[in-house]
């Protein structure tokens, strides 16, 4: 059993928070099975200390820490690794390494599986610079050659499948952020479309009470 987070902020609490979440699952469903927990950093700077009071776990072998920096100079030899040094990469050569990535998938994929990785690749960019929207992104990465979103399998597949999975990635964010979401609040966002989404994807970070985010969603 493989306990998983990802820590791309600071966090004094981060370990009593994250070792607590696993004890009270193993105390509460009793597996069977070991367990193992693996925290993936950006770079090692992100991690806030732990050892006063959980040295013991942090230098066993129950604990895998990974440090997304220590990839960034390895051989690009696959997909995943590339997508992996875009995310570590700085703001200001951000772009450069995606219009890379982008051309080694025009090269080297099928239509269907370019729409599947380009999709990756633009998700990383909203979040790595939030200052761009999507259609500067798409502009500036030289999306109208490649017309992977005429594609029927795009259309298909992520019209739906990235609706619904933005919004889970939404949902997730706002519950870890105010604990506990109401149902209506729940079935007010799952109801938003793609635009409205996207929307609530660059306001999340400003939303400080839930009272805002009501608010925010009855202005809609």
């Amino acid at each position: 059993m493989i306990f998983i987070e990802v820590q791309f902020q600071p966090d004094a609490t981060f370990y009593s928070r994250f070792f607590c979440e696993i004890f009270f699952y193993l105390h509460q469903n009793k597996p069977l099975q070991r367990w193992q927990a693996v925290v993936i950093y950006p770079t090692r700077q992100v991690e806030t200390d732990g050892s006063l009071h959980y040295s013991f776990l942090l230098e066993s072998d129950r604990l895998k820490r990974i440090y997304l920096e220590d990839l960034k100079d390895l051989p690009a030899d696959r997909m995943g690794l590339q997508l992996i040094q875009l995310i570590v990469t700085d703001e200001e050569n951000a772009i450069n390494t995606a219009q890379n990535l982008i051309n080694r998938i025009k090269i080297d994929t099928h239509q269907q599986s370019a729409a599947y990785w380009l999709e990756w690749v633009e998700t990383i960019l909203v979040y790595k610079l939030p200052k761009l929207s999507r259609e500067e992104i798409q502009k500036m990465l030289g999306y109208n050659d490649i017309e992977l979103k005429q594609t029927r399998f795009y259309q298909d597949v992520y019209t739906e499948g990235h609706h619904e999975g933005e919004a889970k990635v939404i949902l997730r964010q706002l519950n870890r952020k105010f604990s506990n979401l109401n149902s209506n609040t729940i079935i007010q966002i799952q109801q938003l479309n793609t635009e409205q989404l996207e929307a609530l994807a660059d306001k999340v970070l400003d939303l400080k009470t839930q009272n805002d985010l009501n608010n925010w969603l009855a202005q809609i």
